[in-house]
């Protein structure tokens, strides 16, 4: 048989085969933004043990351990304390300036490092996202878990601090009104940390200006003076009274320092500013997550 006639029988007996490519993904396409919320429950698991291991190998250098987690809020109250209590006397017509300083000082370090190291999670892991596929929004979720698992002991201790250092208060059962205001807090710190996370993944001088917005954060939030000092200058009282950490120390400080029932306007204000950027964090921080880890 010649080949002429052997390659004709071969193409006699081969038949086309139809290949529906309409089902098939791209790999590492972004999903739907439903789907992916799917994706991040489904990797809830390795998000907690995540987040305890880090909480329990954190300060495995240190000598003292995560005691530093206690006395890093206390020494910085402490310092704030000669220096704004004492020597400028900022304190003055506040009840009880040690407890609302205290209250301050670990609620403001607590959202302080939560929003900073999730903003930094990409950065920080970018071998990881190079090398595995996962939904990426679960680094920034792991940290924030991470964060507030470490600060449990915190904050039990600005609660003892409250209760025992003079002059020294009743806590009656409005304090448990601390758990959904630290949930809402943390609702919050999660969502800047997420579009922070995008940002610091293409722009990493965003680092460093970072720790400059938080002071001015903190210095506008009136951790170590009252705000009734503006009752004068209805701008800023109103710039003050809409600040989430301001609204955070509000409620935490009726509860635990005054025995009073936190209004509602400073609950609505901090669920809007939780739920609100949350919200937009995750669509944000979505819409780049075939991005990250690139370049």
């Amino acid at each position: 048989m010649s080949s002429i006639e052997t390659d004709a029988s071969t193409a006699a007996r081969v038949k086309p085969l139809s290949v529906d490519v309409r089902g098939l993904q791209r790999v590492g396409a972004r999903p739907g933004f439903v789907d992916y919320l799917v994706q991040v429950w489904n990797y809830r698991e390795f998000i907690f043990y995540d987040a305890k291991s880090r909480v329990q190998s954190g300060n495995r250098r240190d000598r003292l351990g995560s005691i530093w987690l206690i006395l890093n809020p206390v020494l910085n109250g402490l310092t704030y304390f000669l220096i704004f209590g004492l020597m400028l006397g900022t304190g003055a017509g506040i009840e009880n300036f040690v407890g609302y300083l205290v209250i301050g000082i670990f609620l403001f370090q607590y959202s302080s490092r939560a929003i900073t190291n999730g903003a930094r999670s990409i950065q920080q892991n970018r071998a990881v996202v190079q090398a595995f596929s996962f939904p990426r929004a679960t680094l920034p979720i792991s940290v924030n878990l991470r964060e507030l698992l470490a600060n449990i002991p915190g904050f039990i201790v600005m609660v003892l601090l409250v209760l025992l250092m003079p002059p020294t208060e009743k806590i009656s059962w409005l304090g448990l009104l601390i758990i959904p205001a630290i949930a809402l807090q943390t609702i919050f710190n999660l969502g800047v940390g997420l579009i922070l996370a995008r940002v610091i993944s293409k722009v990493n001088d965003v680092v460093h200006l970072l720790s400059f917005a938080l002071r001015a954060w903190m210095y506008a939030s009136a951790i170590f003076y009252s705000y009734d000092r503006f009752i004068d200058q209805p701008v800023f009282l109103e710039i003050i009274k809409l600040n989430p950490l301001f609204n955070v120390l509000d409620i935490v400080r009726d509860v635990l320092l005054y025995n009073t029932v936190p209004s509602w306007q400073s609950w609505a204000i901090l669920t809007c500013w939780a739920f609100g950027a949350l919200a937009i964090g995750a669509l944000y921080f979505w819409r780049a997550e075939e991005t990250y880890g690139r370049g």
